[in-house]
């Protein structure tokens, strides 16, 4: 119920045919841009703060640009980049405009090799230098580097330290700009490597150029790039001499998608959006494995490259339940067995009343599971039927048969997404009414003090939105009892590949699991997990485990479920509430080929990511706890 941020999506158009073709077949030269519009408007759920495009002409002279390059803040940032485009040319004259060699000539962005990218930060970094592509400028094209990606490294420091001792001294301290300085560094050596050879081979001038850029391999500058990254990438690039090149982490936790005929190749980082984009059947595109790049190069040539040994199976799971699209095929169905496999536990929880239980959904991401969870209860309420007409021991009436078969699954639209809080509104007594009123009710869609009613979220992550808005909103309408359900198992870690996740404290799942520990005098608990985390800092990072499971080990999830309800109960509720999450078996069952499940279990992928994790455990006893002790 409160919104995740994703880091960002990619897009990439690569033409394999001259621009000529497109006219004359599509209509347009700007048959690759408009696709990287559309790409990029279908992923606007994946970044919201920034958007950015590049583009490269394989064939502008040399004294004009051939790199072209447009980027804007803000959740209309596509619109704007894609205006401005057209801006530099709607005034031409229709002959001109569909011209491609004019084009070609003349006009930017007309080009082979189109890059797209939408951002959200996981850094709270703003402004339009943070927003991708960037951009590393060279008089000669090969050296011409522009990169994007879908990640967030956990050990920036070790590689800023190593661009250092290298003897680069590096402008901006992020991972964005590193990974391109040090990208850039090694593409640098392989143009060098290329010059070299082809200094041997008796070439100068010109034709050395010509041979740097038909041999450079991007296989070379990716393995030297990126063995030392920790962190959930899909890492995406071009050069000003025609190299494109997508490259996935060799864990696979962020995900990536291509496809390939004979007029262009595609990526994205969600399958339906290639599929509605280009007409294409599901099993069309490929999924780019972990530690692979795919490449092509200035001659058009497409090759898939193991870059680094795949060092796990831990795709994102989270990236399922919540983040990507739910038209895709598969994650559809997966989002409705998460759901289904709930029945039995919402059961227990309305006391299998289902006569008097109206089932609902908040917010529309969790649509997909709140269609899983009435299949279930559909399946649930038909058996009973059937039980009953079989142990009949005599013919039904029309009353008993009429009654028997108007048993049914009572499903209202409950609650409707109102208002958005508007962030200049900073009083807190204000603000905090203005917040409970973000949602509003179907008034009467229930019958009060008779009817439980069952939510269905896909996730419930800090419960900030639960207690200043949603369980007000809803003890509105009187429920004999409100149960709230989670798709998604509990969320007890942070994320620290890509995904906008909160520090420790800010989860409603640790807070309830702190607070149990002090109603119990479990103080020694948190004392020897933060001593734990600081033994662990002492040793290197492959080697460390952990150790802020051990607060979660003492308590059940219904004991952790039933802390968050008391703590997220408005003042003045007296409406019954239970919370209800999935199992971890339950996620495993519907989601079983993407195993990343750190965010609920703590298994870690990366080494980075468990020293980041004690490294929150021991700066939230040094601050947030021992303040609160002490008051």
């Amino acid at each position: 119920m409160e919104p995740l941020k994703h880091e960002c999506g990619v897009a990439m158009v690569r033409l394999l045919k001259p621009l000529e073709y497109y006219q004359q077949k599509y209509g347009t030269w700007m048959y690759g841009l408009n696709k990287l519009y559309l790409m990029m408007e279908k992923q606007h759920n994946r970044g919201q703060e920034g958007a950015g495009m590049a583009c490269v002409n394989l064939d502008a002279e040399p004294g004009s640009e051939y790199m072209f390059r447009e980027r804007a803040e803000g959740s209309n940032a596509i619109t704007e980049i894609f205006g401005n485009v057209q801006k530099k040319i709607k005034n031409l004259a229709p002959d001109k405009l569909s011209n491609a060699t004019f084009a070609k000539k003349h006009l930017p962005f007309a080009g082979e090799l189109y890059m797209g990218h939408l951002r959200y930060s996981t850094t709270g970094k703003s402004g339009l230098s943070y927003v991708h592509p960037f951009l590393r400028r060279n008089n000669w094209r090969a050296k011409n580097l522009c990169l994007c990606g879908n990640f967030n490294m956990t050990n920036i420091n070790e590689i800023f330290d190593k661009l250092v001792k290298q003897g680069q001294s590096p402008r901006i301290y992020s991972d964005s700009y590193i990974t391109l300085e040090l990208m850039g560094h090694r593409l640098d050596r392989e143009v060098e490597r290329n010059f070299i050879d082809g200094q041997t081979k008796g070439l100068k001038d010109q034709e050395i150029t010509k041979y740097i850029e038909n041999n450079i391999k991007m296989s070379n500058v990716l393995k030297s790039t990126m063995a030392d990254f920790d962190g959930g990438y899909v890492m995406c690039g071009i050069t000003g001499s025609g190299e494109m090149f997508a490259m996935r982490d060799p864990w696979g936790i962020r995900p990536a998608f291509w496809y390939k005929n004979d007029e262009i190749v595609i990526v994205a980082s969600e399958r339906p959006v290639m599929q509605t984009t280009f007409d294409l059947e599901c099993d069309d595109i490929n999924e780019l494995e972990p530690g692979c790049a795919l490449i092509v190069n200035k001659n058009c040539e497409t090759s898939v490259k193991r870059i680094l040994e795949q060092k796990g199976d831990c795709k994102c799971s989270f990236e399922r339940i919540y983040f990507s699209r739910g038209s895709d095929r598969d994650i559809y169905k997966e989002r409705k067995k998460l759901g289904e496999q709930l029945t039995g536990t919402i059961l227990k929880a309305i006391d299998y009343d289902t006569e008097h239980t109206v089932f609902s959904f908040i917010p529309n991401t969790a649509e997909v599971a709140f269609y899983g969870m009435l299949g279930g209860f559909k399946r649930y309420i038909n058996e009973q039927k059937i039980k009953f007409i079989m142990n009949m021991d005599h013919k039904p009436s029309y009353e008993e048969l009429e009654n028997l078969l108007h048993q049914y699954v009572r499903s209202e639209k409950v609650a409707w997404k109102d208002i958005k809080l508007r962030t200049f509104i900073t009083e807190g007594a204000s603000r905090n009414d203005l917040a409970s009123h973000v949602y509003d009710i179907t008034y009467e869609s229930l019958e009060p003090y008779k009817d439980n009613l069952v939510i269905i979220d896909d996730s419930i992550v800090r419960g900030t939105t639960l207690k200043e808005s949603i369980l007000k909103i809803l003890d509105r309408l009187h429920p004999k009892k409100i149960v709230i359900v989670s798709s998604s198992p509990q969320i007890r870690y942070p994320d620290y590949y890509g995904i906008d996740m909160p520090s420790l404290e800010e989860f409603c799942v640790f807070r309830a699991t702190i607070e149990l520990l002090k109603d119990r005098g479990m103080y020694s608990v948190i004392e020897d997990t933060y001593n734990k985390c600081k033994e662990e800092m002492k040793k290197p990072k492959a080697e460390m485990k952990n150790c802020v499971r051990d607060i979660y080990k003492p308590f059940s999830v219904d004991e952790i479920n039933d802390k968050i309800i008391e703590m997220l109960r408005p003042e003045g509720m007296t409406t019954p509430v239970e919370l209800v999450y999935q199992s971890i078996e339950g996620l495993h069952e519907a989601i079983p080929n993407h195993n990343g499940d750190w965010y609920f279990t703590g298994n870690y992928p990366t080494p980075g990511g468990v020293k980041l994790v004690n490294q929150a455990f021991i700066k939230y006893v040094e601050t947030v706890y021992q303040y609160e002790q002490k008051f």
